[in-house]
């Protein structure tokens, strides 16, 4: 989902539909050029593996600086933006309970399906060990050294000193103690907090115009990065590609149906109805991979399914503000499918943090365009899961097609949603018949 309601007109945009072409042309020219290499004496292989990897490396260094400033100003204005909806009305009220509810629910789902999919469908062994290869230079252990055990798992998810925790990695303590101070930021009256509130919008804005800049230069490093892993695969490089976006993809098509189980079991739609209904947003969301730009049909969609108009009115446009239904399923799928290239074992203390930071993270990106949520959202999730994050560079490039799964994803369960805490009139009960 590339937009939302929640955005400042005036925050940066990131690459748009070319550029998502240009970074996709990048990547399959950089594996190309790679594969080529591969085969060539060390003479001529190492010297232009080290050059592509000191560009990759740098380009990666500046995208990640922005990470722990974003992540935390995003869920600060993210969370005290919720808390004031949430306290708007009863109305209200019942979307919020439904959408946090729901993220959790999505982190869990992303936890437990996509170990599933990959134990049926799994990445075959030789393209696993050519890309581990491939990334031989990612520091692994550095990584995963911040996760804690089982023994320190709950005394480290306080943290004594947050500033220590940010420049640590320590990501869970980090949300954990920015998620508290923002839900008591939301308690502390407006005009007091309009001060705090508005420094925090300000880092976030500028974190977002650094990020895009960055991002401007995604096709170099992109193409780099590609060369070093195309040369250390070799051409089984390739099929991971594929392998990648049908699992992930797949994340997004489930959760689709899980929405339309909601709008017909709980909601209590017709099946014919929803379908019908549902079709014109659905073609907008995957023509655009935007909710935003969904919401008009949508809200034709909720009008056709006879929901009543003021709650529809209320109901969804604070969706698309606020929920991105598919993205901790999604985001944390991208991070257990990097562990699995590189043969990462996550320990269940890493779960949990995985599983609590994707769905906290998912509230502040939601009104993000897409390539830059997929940086601020996952590496967060990679960190608190010990994987390296580096790999995520090359996979932004790919993220226009999962894009459009969880785009359709999300503007299907906003209906669904939707559906559940309004009224209908009583035209309506002829389409529960």
């Amino acid at each position: 989902m590339t937009d939302a309601t929640a955005a400042p007109a005036d925050r940066p945009k990131g690459p748009g539909g070319k550029s998502a072409l240009l970074l996709m042309a990048a990547l399959i020219v950089g594996l190309v050029l790679g594969i080529l290499v591969a085969g060539m004496g060390d003479g001529i292989k190492e010297p232009l593996v080290q050059a592509a990897g000191l560009i990759g490396g740098l380009w990666l260094d500046a995208l990640r600086m922005t990470v722990i400033p974003l992540i935390v100003a995003l869920l600060i204005v993210g969370v005290v933006g919720g808390a004031d909806a949430a306290r708007a009305g009863g109305l209200a009220a019942r979307a919020v309970a439904w959408f946090i509810g729901f993220y959790i629910f999505s982190a869990l789902f992303g936890a437990i399906m996509t170990p599933a999919l990959l134990s049926v469908f799994p990445l075959p062994q030789a393209a696993a060990q050519a890309l581990q290869a491939g990334l031989a230079g990612v520091d692994q252990a550095a990584t995963a050294a911040a996760v804690p055990t089982v023994a320190d798992f709950f005394k480290t998810i306080i943290p004594p000193n947050p500033i220590a925790a940010a420049a640590n990695d320590h990501i869970l303590p980090l949300v954990f103690f920015t998620g508290v101070f923002a839900f008591a930021l939301a308690r502390v009256e407006p005009a007091r907090r309009a001060g705090v509130l508005g420094f925090f919008e300000g880092v976030s804005d500028a974190m977002l115009r650094v990020i895009g800049w960055v991002l401007w230069l995604a096709p170099v490093g992109v193409l780099a990065l590609a060369f070093a892993v195309g040369a250390g695969a070799g051409g089984s490089a390739l099929g991971a590609v594929v392998h990648y976006v049908l699992i992930i993809s797949a994340l997004g098509v489930v959760l689709t149906l899980v929405g339309f189980g909601i709008a017909i079991l709980v909601a209590g739609f017709a099946p014919a109805a929803f379908f019908k209904a549902i079709t014109g947003p659905s073609v907008v969301a995957l023509s655009t991979r935007s909710s935003l730009a969904s919401l008009p049909a949508m809200l034709q969609g909720a009008a056709d399914l006879r929901v009543r108009q003021r709650d529809a009115d209320v109901v969804l446009p604070l969706a698309v503000a606020l929920f991105r239904a598919t993205g901790p399923a999604m985001n944390i799928g991208v991070a257990l499918y990097v562990a699995h290239w590189l043969g990462v074992e996550i320990s269940t203390t890493g779960y949990v943090a995985g599983i609590a930071v994707a769905a906290m993270a998912s509230i502040g990106a939601v009104s993000l365009p897409g390539q830059i949520s997929f940086v601020t959202s996952i590496a967060p999730i990679s960190i608190a899961l010990g994987v390296p994050i580096e790999p995520l560079a090359l996979l932004l490039a790919l993220e226009t097609i999962p894009d459009t799964f969880r785009t359709l994803g999300n503007v299907v369960l906003d209906v669904a949603v939707t559906g559940v805490v309004s009224e209908r009139g009583a035209v309506a009960e002829e389409l529960l018949d």
